[in-house]
């Protein structure tokens, strides 16, 4: 679980004709142990851009982000013990469900044995045990969705940050995804941010919303 405080956020970047274009301009919010924030708003509202900053993939112009009152600007992205799951799932191709959800461990040195009880158990929460030797191109769109989301899990991260999640998705598919993120939540306590363009496709605790400038 983790306390977080972003302050003041602002992000602005160049354009290829050398222009600024801002895409965050004074973000402040607060997420509290365990909640599970949604933040909504429409495509160019800022919202990837939040999670990315939130992460340590991109620095903020201004502003801070602070994680159980530690700020955490000046920290790398392994360091920050945050999970980001992205729209595009980003999996590795040529691994199996299994390896690209063990490869965090991996990277961490965690020892074969609890590697694998680790993404055996997310496996059985996201219902993909029988899943995890496909390679991710023998997979649907919900099915690597699930693989994206257990790599994250097994991490067992403070934060999880979840950009759309639920798109892309039929309406059923989108509908046991929003299932499987609420158990997620209740069984590890954990505290979720999670991003969409449209506020009928999660329920949280709180709703937050970002506009297109």
């Amino acid at each position: 679980m983790a306390r977080l405080v972003v302050s003041g956020l602002s992000k602005v970047y160049l354009t290829t004709r050398g222009e600024s274009a801002t895409a965050l301009d004074g973000l402040s919010l607060e997420v509290g142990d365990a909640e599970l924030l949604v933040v909504a708003g429409p495509s160019g509202s800022g919202k990837t851009t939040m999670l990315r900053l939130i992460a340590g993939l991109e620095r903020p112009c201004t502003g801070t982000i602070s994680m159980d009152g530690q700020v955490i600007n000046e920290l790398k992205p392994h360091e920050r013990d945050v999970a980001m799951v992205f729209q595009s799932d980003a999996l590795f191709p040529h691994l199996s469900a299994y390896e690209n959800m063990a490869l965090g461990l991996r990277l961490r040195n965690v020892d074969n044995t609890e590697t694998k009880r680790s993404v055996e158990q997310a496996a059985e929460l996201l219902e993909i045990g029988s899943l995890l030797r496909r390679l991710p191109g023998e997979l649907s769109g919900g099915e690597r969705r699930r693989v994206a989301l257990g790599r994250a899990m097994v991490r067992k991260p403070k934060l999880f940050l979840l950009d759309e999640p639920l798109s892309n998705l039929d309406a059923s598919l989108r509908g046991r995804m929003r299932e499987l993120i609420e158990k997620l939540h209740k069984m590890l306590a954990a505290t979720i941010i999670l991003v969409t363009h449209d506020e009928a496709d999660a329920r949280g605790h709180r709703v937050i919303h970002l506009t297109k400038r």
